[in-house]
C-alpha cells in the first residue's frame, strides 16, 4: 500500500476480549494505518490501551466517534452491532462486523480472505460480516480442498474452548477448575463433581452444567428441533462462504474444558476421489495452514500446542473406511486469533488495500 494513503480505523469494543487480541495483531502486523481510534461503551471511556507501542486513549460510542473513520472493526454483541454498524456505515465507514447480526444477510458479504476475498468487494449495505469462529476454524482448509475436489457433504463433531463464551466462560471455567483441583475423589460417584462445583460457585454458569472434569454437548442456544444455533451456524456458514448453498451439513457443538482454542473432527465428502498424499500437498500449498500428521511418531495438533498462534493446524487425515471419497480430518485453530480477531483484521487489510486503490 502506498504509505501516502493511510486510512483511518475504529476498534470498536476494544476493551474486550477479542477487542484486546484485536490490538495485538494490529501491533504485529504490517502498519497500513494511520490512525487508529478506540472505541468503547461509556463506561470504558478514558481508559488508555497500548496500540502499535503508543497509549491511546478509548473514547465512547457516539455518531461523533466515527467521523473521519474510513473502515470500522465491530467486536460487540449482537444488538450493538445492529445498532450501531448502520450509523457507522452513514458515517462514511465500511464496517467489518464480527457479531453475528448481518451472517446470514444476502447483502452482507461472509467473507474469510484466504477462501472468498473477492466478496469483500461485493457489500450494498456497506457491511462485511466475519463468520462464526468454530466455522471459521475449518475454512483455511475445506477452501484449500474444495477448490481441487468440491465438497459435497461435511459431518462436523467441535471440541470448543470456554473462551468462545467470552470472559465469563474463561472465569468460570478457571473458578471450577480451583474447586475441584487436587480431590482425586471427585468423579468418582455420580454428580459428584456437579455436587461440589454448585455449593461452591453456584449453578449460574454459561455452560448449562460443569465444564471442569467434563464435556458439555450444547453451544449456543436452543433452536428448532432441538439444534442449537451454534450449530446451525456451521451449517448456514459453510454453504455461504464456499459458494456451496445445497451442501450437506451436520453438526454437533462441544464444549471442552480448554482456555483458548477450538478443534474439530471433520468428515468431509468430494465429489471426486482424493487420496491422503493429494490432500497434504494441497493442504501444505494452502496459505495459513500448518500440516502436522506423523501417526507413526505420535505427532498431531493439540489445543495446547496451536493457542497463541494464527494459522489453522490440520492433523489425522484418513480416508474414511466406508465412506467413498471422504477424508476424515482433525483440525485446531485460536478461537480468538484466526476464530475471530485475525480474520477481521485481514478482511480490514482487503478494504484498505481497494481505498488505497481507489485514491491512487
Amino acid at each position: 500500500m502506498s504509505t501516502s494513503r493511510r486510512p483511518t480505523l475504529a476498534v470498536v469494543g476494544a476493551t474486550g476480549a477479542v477487542g484486546t487480541v484485536m490490538l495485538e495483531i494490529l501491533s504485529q502486523r504490517h502498519d497500513i494505518w494511520g490512525e487508529i481510534r478506540l472505541i468503547a461503551s461509556e463506561r470504558s471511556a478514558g481508559k488508555k490501551l497500548r496500540v502499535r507501542g503508543e497509549l491511546v486513549e478509548v473514547v465512547a460510542l457516539t455518531e461523533q466517534a466515527f467521523d473521519g473513520v474510513e473502515v470500522a472493526m465491530f467486536d460487540v454483541p449482537d444488538e450493538v452491532s445492529a445498532e450501531w454498524a448502520p450509523v457507522a456505515v452513514a458515517r462514511g465507514a465500511v464496517v467489518v462486523d464480527n457479531s453475528g447480526t448481518f451472517r446470514m444477510d444476502p447483502d452482507v458479504p461472509l467473507v474469510v480472505p484466504e477462501v472468498n476475498s473477492d466478496q469483500a468487494r461485493r457489500r450494498p449495505k456497506g457491511i462485511i460480516a466475519n463468520p462464526n469462529c468454530t466455522t471459521l476454524t475449518m475454512m483455511d482448509a475445506l477452501g484449500a480442498l474444495h477448490r481441487r475436489w468440491v465438497l459435497r457433504e461435511l459431518v462436523v463433531a467441535s471440541y470448543q474452548a470456554a473462551s468462545g463464551a467470552g470472559q465469563a466462560g474463561v472465569d468460570r471455567l478457571y473458578d471450577e477448575l480451583e474447586v475441584v483441583a487436587g480431590d482425586r475423589g471427585l468423579g468418582v460417584g455420580a454428580g459428584d463433581v456437579r455436587r461440589a462445583i454448585a455449593d461452591k460457585l453456584g449453578d449460574d454458569s454459561p455452560f448449562g452444567a460443569p465444564l471442569a472434569m467434563n464435556v458439555v454437548p450444547w453451544a449456543g442456544s436452543l433452536k428448532e428441533d432441538g439444534w442449537s444455533s451454534e450449530e446451525l451456524k456451521v451449517r448456514n456458514e459453510s454453504r455461504k462462504i464456499l459458494g456451496i448453498p445445497d451442501l450437506k451439513v451436520s453438526a454437533t457443538c462441544v464444549r471442552v474444558p480448554v482456555v483458548t482454542t477450538h478443534s474439530l473432527a471433520v468428515h468431509a465428502t468430494f465429489e471426486r476421489y482424493v487420496t491422503v498424499d493429494d490432500a497434504h500437498g494441497a493442504l501444505i500449498e494452502a496459505p495459513n495452514v500448518v500440516l502436522i500428521d506423523e501417526p507413526d511418531e505420535g505427532e498431531f495438533p493439540t489445543p495446547a500446542d496451536v493457542v497463541g498462534s494464527d494459522p489453522t493446524f490440520i492433523g489425522r487425515i484418513r480416508q474414511a473406511l466406508d465412506f467413498p471419497n471422504t477424508l476424515e480430518l482433525f483440525i485446531c485453530g485460536d478461537n480468538l486469533r484466526k476464530g475471530a480477531a485475525l480474520n477481521t483484521a485481514q478482511i480490514a487489510e482487503l478494504v484498505a488495500e481497494e481505498l488505497a486503490g481507489a485514491a491512487d
